[in-house]
C-alpha cells in the first residue's frame, strides 16, 4: 500500500553556476525506473526554510550553498509518497560545484529509492537538459518557470 507521508513544507533549490542548474535523479528500488528534481526537502520541526535548504543539499549533493532569494512558492505538491502543503523554491549559489550523488536519511525515503546521480544541466541549452524530463509532469514545467523568471527565454 502507498501511503502518502504528510509534510508541510518542501524547500527545495535552484542552485545555479553561470547558466548552469544543478538537478538530482532518484532511482526507485523496486523497478529501476527513475525521475529528475531539484534537490531539497521537507522542513524538520524547528528548522528555518535556510537551514532545511543548508541541510538537504549537504545530504543529497555534498555541496554547501549560498542563499539568494525566494524564486517560487507554490501551493499543494505532490510526490512520488509524499505530499506537501508548501513548496518553496530559493536561488542559490554553490560555493564549490563538486556535487557528487548523496544520501536520504529518511527511512520512508531511502527505502523507496536512491540519489543515483546529479548533473548540472545548461539552461540556455534546451538540447541538453529536455529528453531528461520531457515526460515528467513535475520537472518540465518547473525548469520551463525557472528559465522564464530567471530571464533565459
Amino acid at each position: 500500500m502507498n501511503q502518502q507521508v504528510k509534510r508541510h513544507i518542501r524547500c527545495q533549490a535552484a542552485i545555479l553556476h553561470g547558466s548552469r542548474l544543478l538537478l538530482i535523479r532518484h532511482q526507485n528500488h523496486s523497478d529501476g525506473s527513475s525521475y529528475w528534481l531539484l534537490p531539497g526537502g521537507g522542513m524538520e520541526a524547528g528548522e528555518t526554510p535556510e537551514s532545511c535548504l543548508q541541510r538537504e543539499i549537504k545530504e543529497e549533493t555534498h555541496l554547501e550553498i549560498r542563499i539568494e532569494k525566494l524564486l517560487m512558492e507554490d501551493g499543494q505538491t505532490d510526490f512520488p509518497g509524499v505530499s506537501y502543503q508548501k513548496r518553496l523554491t530559493y536561488l542559490c549559489r554553490p560555493l564549490s560545484t563538486d556535487a557528487t550523488p548523496g544520501y536520504e536519511p529518511e527511512e520512508h525515503a531511502s527505502s523507496r529509492y536512491t540519489i543515483a546521480e546529479v548533473r548540472w544541466v545548461d539552461l540556455q541549452n534546451r538540447d541538453e537538459w529536455y529528453d531528461l524530463v520531457k515526460d515528467d509532469a513535475w520537472a518540465l514545467p518547473t525548469l520551463e518557470r525557472i528559465i522564464s523568471l530567471l530571464g533565459y527565454v
